[in-house]
């Protein structure tokens, strides 16, 4: 068999089209047959040469769909010329501000529908984003006094779960208006712990996005 020269853009053509299955029909119903027959006759060997299994393609697109996300993150946790609380509200601000969500939330699936998808998106939240990224900005609001908390690991998986999960409309299908009061009810809560992060401009933009998404279920 003729050695694959370029297996980079082998690898890549699988994460494209294998994105694109699971936003359009759910990982859970997405095979590997439907994977082969959206890639112009490369062969199931091929497939696993780079891919022990459907399991591994998952890993490898959330990887791809998080390392973006993850850059911009640890841009502002590592600035040293603002406090922890400021970071940690432009860490809600920026992201949710990135033009790619808004092809995120048009494309998003029902993650309610592909239980498999949830949990590595839950465990990618608890796993990495909570302690590589919240809990360091936590620290720093602690020593430089503008967080007061003296449970920063438990309070970075609280927010970033909050955000990521709650708040999610591809989890729970909310609307706009339920997106807006789930928003207070998180803004109040935040509030408790001196972080006033979540004005009206974070708020009407998880609305747009939620608005966006819900226009192209």
């Amino acid at each position: 068999m003729a050695r694959n020269k370029h297996p980079e853009e082998t690898v890549n053509l699988i994460l494209d089209k294998a994105f694109d299955l699971f936003m359009e029909k759910g990982y859970e119903h997405t095979s590997i047959q439907d994977l082969l027959n959206n890639l112009g006759g490369l062969s199931k060997g091929a497939i696993y040469h780079h891919f022990k299994s459907k399991e591994d393609i998952l890993e490898a697109v959330t990887d791809r769909m998080t390392e973006e996300s993850n850059r911009l993150l640890g841009v502002i946790r590592d600035r040293t010329d603002i406090t922890g609380r400021e970071k940690l509200k432009m860490i809600f601000a920026e992201s949710l501000k990135r033009p790619v969500q808004e092809e995120i939330f048009s494309a998003a699936p029902d993650l309610s529908r592909s239980p498999t998808l949830l949990f590595s998106m839950f465990r990618d939240t608890v796993d990495d984003v909570a302690p590589n990224y919240i809990l360091p900005v936590i620290q720093d609001g602690i020593a430089d006094g503008s967080i007061h908390t003296d449970y920063p690991e438990e309070l970075a998986e609280l927010i970033i779960l909050g955000a990521n999960v709650w708040m999610n409309p591809m989890v729970f299908g909310n609307s706009p208006e339920q997106i807006l009061r789930k928003g207070m009810v998180f803004g109040q809560m935040l509030q408790g712990f001196g972080l006033d992060i979540l004005d009206e401009e974070i708020i009407g933009r998880m609305q747009e996005l939620t608005e966006i998404y819900q226009k192209n279920r």
